[in-house]
């Protein structure tokens, strides 16, 4: 940072002749926006000795003093624009470091974010597939006991079948009709 533009493009210019190759070189806008004041400073500086000089020879008439005086008060101004300037450039600098590390801040805590919320899905999900499956297990379980209970019936059907045809057996060998179960009822 504390070389000039003139002594990298010296330096850019002997790496050239040398490797045949031109070297870049990163600059900031820092180093570029210090650079312009610097080469403002110093053509207003020169500028202003010109002037100073023109007016010596035409105006001899005034004292040496005045003119001095003059020259001091207009050098202190020209230190004091450049001085703003140069602190100008510098709080741009600041601000936009700040606003690059806010950006940064932004972009982790979004990134945060969507890791978490990527997580929560997955949870879900596995929450979801188990719970499916316990579903689909509490189905197969319900078909099971249907079918348990669907064999039951069958078995209970065919117990009363049997009990229905020795009954039927009994009444053809002994020659007798049923009872009616209520005989008030019955012809």
């Amino acid at each position: 940072m504390g070389e000039t533009g003139n002594q990298r493009g010296k330096e850019a210019e002997s790496a050239d002749s040398s490797s045949g190759v031109r070297q870049e070189h990163a600059v900031s806008p820092l180093d570029l926006s210090l650079f312009a004041i610097w080469n403002q400073f110093r053509s207003f500086l020169a500028i202003l000795t010109k002037k100073v000089k023109k007016k010596e020879i035409s105006n001899m008439h005034f004292s040496s003093d005045a003119v001095l005086a003059r020259v001091e008060s207009e050098k202190r101004l020209a230190l004091i624009r450049a001085w703003e300037e140069s602190e100008k450039t510098k709080a741009e600098n600041r601000a936009y470091k700040r606003h690059s590390a806010v950006v940064l801040w932004e972009n982790s805590k979004k990134s945060s974010a969507e890791a978490h919320l990527k997580r929560i899905e997955e949870k879900l999900d596995r929450n979801k597939a188990e719970c499916v499956e316990k579903m689909q297990n509490k189905v197969v379980e319900i078909h099971r006991t249907a079918e348990e209970k669907r064999a039951m019936i069958e078995a209970q059907k065919g117990e009363e079948f049997l009990e229905i045809e020795e009954k039927a057996a009994k009444f053809r060998t002994r020659g007798y009709s049923p009872r009616k179960f209520l005989p008030c009822f019955g012809s």
